[in-house]
């Protein structure tokens, strides 16, 4: 069974395998992130050009959204030959509930150009399993595979992939397949126990210097809290060819626990 089913030209049927983490009962917002870029590269209708390649994915998370029905639009803000802005909103419940601003860039050959990429990490073969159905539950969560190293609290290497497809019967391409496991930052390099602590992200910005492979995912991760509320996931984005952009995530931090006598704060 796949993430999503399309039900119409525009619209998807969220399956079991959305499931959040923080609420099961809720979606997951990783695959709406992936089914997001899939419709900027694939609705020719909206669209109309060829020949261009993601190098931005800017996300905005408005708020948690039920599993169920969802709708997709999409349209270009800034056409373009060279570069193009396109736009594409989430639906659900008759409310929109995650937009994407995605650049995207004429193809070139600038190989003689590429350098200044970070240097590799070790490879999923060479990364232990782990099973994060040990911190997180949902049925997202049980539908991916993950290997990590982690080094301490809020600081790991993590390979994540899944065999679930993002849309039934559909080509999926790699930068969407890969769109679709992003999310899995956050919650993969935890510095707190998510049961004590909530730190849910708002947002998910991904800069990408070549096209991902798809399939394994690598998140070479850093997870910040501040004093006063607020954090960053950061990560370097890696394939099994090496890195290939960078993500961030800011965090809304809430304690969910009594701390030296203090009420909990509202998540």
């Amino acid at each position: 069974m796949a993430y999503f089913f399309r039900t119409g030209t525009t619209t998807f049927r969220a399956t079991a395998h959305v499931g959040g983490a923080w609420r099961t009962d809720e979606q997951h917002v990783a695959p709406a992130l992936g089914l997001l870029a899939h419709v900027v590269e694939t609705d020719r209708a909206a669209r109309g050009r060829d020949g261009l390649a993601v190098s931005r994915l800017s996300y905005d998370v408005w708020g948690v959204f039920p599993i169920g029905e969802v709708e997709t639009q999409v349209r270009v803000l800034r056409p373009g030959r060279g570069v193009e802005l396109v736009e594409a909103t989430l639906w659900c419940a008759g409310r929109c509930a995650v937009s994407l601003r995605a650049w995207l860039a004429r193809v070139g050959d600038t190989a003689d150009l590429a350098g200044g990429a970070p240097g590799p990490v070790p490879g999923p073969d060479r990364t232990p399993p782990w099973d994060p159905a040990n911190v997180w539950p949902g049925g997202f969560i049980d539908s991916i595979e993950v290997r990590r190293s982690a080094v301490e609290p809020g600081r790991a290497t993590v390979w994540v992939r899944s065999d679930v497809p993002l849309v039934a019967d559909e080509e999926v391409g790699p930068l969407a397949r890969t769109a679709g496991l992003l999310d899995a930052a956050n919650g993969m390099a935890v510095r707190a126990d998510p049961r004590e602590v909530a730190f849910p992200n708002v947002d998910l910005t991904a800069h990408l210097f070549r096209a991902p492979l798809g399939g394994w995912v690598g998140l070479d991760t850093t997870v910040v809290f501040g004093a006063s509320g607020t954090g960053v996931t950061h990560a370097t984005l890696h394939d099994e060819d090496g890195p290939f952009g960078t993500l961030a995530q800011s965090l809304v931090v809430r304690s969910l626990v009594p701390r030296d006598g203090a009420a909990p704060t509202d998540a």
